[in-house]
C-alpha cells in the first residue's frame, strides 16, 4: 500500500529542478529558539473542555522560531512561527503521560476571521511546512495558517521510531518478491521484527495511542489554545480521514471544513488497496500518452505494448541493482517507489521520463532520487520519521488482515489492476503484512459517517486520482451531505494549486461559509 499525501504542483516543480541539478537535503530535529519578541496565545474564555482536560484546553501557546523544527528536509519559511502544544498521551488517563505536538503558523496578513487548521496527509507525514500553503491567497489574509505535525510524527514527541537509518537502507534492498512459501515465510519474518523493533523503540503505550481516534482529539485541544471557538479545516488525502474522525467526534466543533483527495472511511481497506492501484494503473497510462508524445519515449511508441517495455526495463533490477553514483545502487523496490512517485503529479513527468531514459542505458541515480523523495531520506543518509509513523498509524486505524486465503487473493487482484506492476511471480499466495504481527489493537474500522446537522462541508476529488479514486470522494460527500467539487485531472489533490475555478470556490467557502454551486466541475 503505497501513501496517500499532497504533492503540491509547485513543490513538484521544485522537485523536478532538485532531480537535474541537485540532491535534497535535510535539517536536523530540535527545540526552537525564541524569537526576539515571543508571542502568545491561548484559549478564549469560553472556549469548553471536556471534564478532565481543563489544563490542556487553557494552556498557553509560547511561539518561537521555528529554526530545529523540520525534520523531512522541507524547509520552514521565515513567515512562520513553531510551537508545541501538550497533549495527553491517553486521553482516558488524562494525569498520566503527555506528548508534545509541533504547530506551525503563518500569521493573518490582515483582520483575521479565525485559524485555519491543514494537514498534507499520508499518513505519516510532516504538515508544518503546509502552513504556508495559502500564501498570496485571501485566506492568508484573513487566516492564521496553522499546520500541524500529528503525535508521533517530525517534531512531535514522543516519536514513532522503528528501524534505525542503516536498517531502512538495508530494508529498501530487500525486493520481497518471492511468493513460495519459503519466500512468503521469509518476508512474514521481516514483518514480525519489525513489528517486534517498533514496540521496542516506540513503546507499546506510545504505539497505542498513534491513531485517527487520538489526533482528532489533539486537533480539538489545538484549535482551544488557538482561541477558536469552533475549527476551519483544510485536509488533503489521509488527512480527510481526519476531518471526517473530527466531524463524527466534535460535530458542533465545526465551522468549516474542505476535504481534498479523500478516503472513503466504509470502504474496506483490502477494496482500496486495489483501487488504488487501478489509479496508479490510470496515472501510468496518461504518463505513457504523454511520454509517447516527447522525442525518444524510453516506453517505446505504441501504448500496447508500453506495460511490456516497462517490465523489461525494471525485471532485471531484481536479480542487479542498477549503477548509480551512490554506492546504495537502484533496488528493484526502488526503482517502483519512484515511478510511483512521480506518478502523483504531472510535474514529476519529466523526470521520471528522464529517469526511465537513464535506466535503459543501466544508470539508476534519477529514479533513486524520487525513491529517496518518497522514502524521507536527506542527502547525509538520515531518515524521517514519516514511514515508520504511517505503518505505525495504518496499523492502528484499521483491523489487520489474517485471513491468507484473502491476502492471496489481493495479491492477484492488485496484479490485475495495475498490469505495470505486475513482476510476474504471484501465486495466488502472499505473506501477510506488517499489520499481521502488529504489537497492540486497531482501535478503527470501516463505517459510514453519520453527522446529521454539522454545517455543509465541501469534498474536492480529481477524476484520475492515483492515490485516492475519485469515488471515494463521491461516496464521502454524500455519506457527509457535503457539497462536491469534481476536477478532472490526472494528480492527487489539488486545492490551492493554482487551478482559479477549485481554488475561488475553496477560498470563497472559508471566508463566507457559502457553499460552491451543486456538482461544480472543474
Amino acid at each position: 500500500m503505497f501513501r496517500s499525501a499532497r504533492v503540491p504542483a509547485a513543490f513538484a516543480g521544485a522537485v523536478a529542478v532538485v532531480l537535474v541539478f541537485a540532491g535534497c537535503s535535510g535539517s536536523g530535529g530540535g527545540s526552537g529558539e525564541a524569537v526576539a519578541e515571543p508571542s502568545t496565545s491561548a484559549a478564549s474564555p469560553g472556549a469548553s473542555a471536556p471534564d478532565g482536560l481543563e489544563a490542556f484546553y487553557t494552556q498557553q501557546v509560547n511561539w518561537v522560531s521555528c529554526e530545529g523544527y523540520s525534520t523531512d528536509g522541507t524547509p520552514l519559511g521565515d513567515n512562520l512561527d513553531c510551537a508545541k502544544v501538550t497533549v495527553p498521551n491517553d486521553y482516558a488517563d488524562p494525569g498520566g503521560a503527555t506528548a508534545q505536538i509541533a504547530i506551525s503558523r503563518s500569521r493573518a496578513g490582515g483582520p483575521k476571521l479565525g485559524s485555519l487548521l491543514v494537514n498534507p496527509g499520508g499518513p505519516g507525514a510532516s504538515g508544518l511546512a503546509l502552513a504556508s500553503v495559502a500564501d498570496g491567497t485571501e485566506l492568508a489574509e484573513k487566516f492564521d495558517v496553522v499546520g500541524f505535525d500529528p503525535r508521533g510524527i517530525g517534531a512531535s514527541t514522543p516519536a514513532v521510531t522503528c528501524l534505525t537509518d542503516p536498517e531502512v537502507d538495508a530494508k529498501r534492498r530487500d525486493d520481497d518478491v518471492d511468493m513460495s512459501p519459503a519466500g512468503i515465510a521469509q518476508t512474514e519474518a521481516e514483518n514480525r521484527d519489525y513489528a517486534a523493533k517498533c514496540a521496542e523503540r516506540t513503546g507499546p503505550d506510545v504505539l497505542a495511542h498513534v491513531g485517527t481516534y487520538d489526533v482528532v482529539r489533539d486537533m480539538d485541544v489545538i484549535r482551544a489554545v488557538l482561541g477558536d471557538a469552533k475549527l476551519n479545516y483544510l485536509g488533503y488525502s489521509y488527512g480527510t480521514r481526519l476531518g471526517s474522525s473530527y466531524a463524527e467526534t466534535f460535530p458542533a466543533n465545526v465551522r468549516a471544513m474542505v476535504l481534498d483527495g479523500a478516503l472513503d472511511p466504509e470502504q474496506d481497506p483490502t477494496d482500496e488497496v486495489i483501487l488504488q492501484a487501478e489509479g496508479f494503473q490510470k496515472a501510468f497510462d496518461a504518463f505513457v500518452a504523454d511520454c509517447m508524445r516527447q522525442q525518444d519515449c524510453p516506453l517505446g511508441t505504441d501504448p500496447a505494448q508500453a506495460d511490456e517495455n516497462f517490465r523489461a526495463l525494471v525485471d532485471p533490477l531484481i536479480a542487479k541493482p542498477a549503477a548509480t553514483t551512490d554506492p546504495r545502487g537502484l533496488s528493484y523496490t526502488d526503482a517502483i517507489t519512484g515511478v510511483q512517485q512521480a506518478l502523483y503529479s504531472p510535474n514529476l513527468w519529466g523526470p521520471l521520463r528522464g529517469g526511465l531514459q537513464s535506466l535503459r542505458t543501466g544508470t539508476g541515480d534519477s529514479l533513486l532520487m524520487l525513491a529517496d523523495l518518497y522514502e524521507g531520506r536527506a542527502d547525509d543518509g538520515s531518515y524521517s520519521n514519516l514511514n515508520d509513523a504511517f505503518n505505525a498509524i495504518r496499523c492502528v486505524d484499521d483491523p489487520p488482515v489474517t485471513d491468507r486465503a484473502k491476502v492471496g487473493e489481493a495479491d492477484m487482484r492488485y496484479r490485475q489492476a495495475a498490469p505495470f506492476l505486475d513482476d510476474g511471480r504471484g501465486t495466488g499466495n502472499a505473506p501477510l503484512d506488517v499489520c499481521a504481527f502488529w504489537p497492540v489493537p486497531s482501535t478503527g474500522a470501516p463505517h459510514t459517517v453519520d453527522v446529521p446537522g454539522i454545517p455543509t462541508i465541501v469534498v474536492v476529488s480529481t477524476t484520475e486520482d492515483p492515490a485516492t479514486p475519485y469515488q471515494a470522494g463521491v461516496d464521502l460527500a454524500k455519506q457527509m451531505n457535503g457539497a462536491l467539487i469534481t476536477y478532472r485531472g490526472t494528480q492527487h489533490t489539488v486545492v490551492l494549486d493554482g487551478e482559479a475555478c477549485v481554488d475561488d470556490a475553496v477560498i470563497d467557502y472559508f471566508v463566507t461559509l457559502e457553499p460552491p454551486p451543486a456538482d461544480l466541475t472543474c
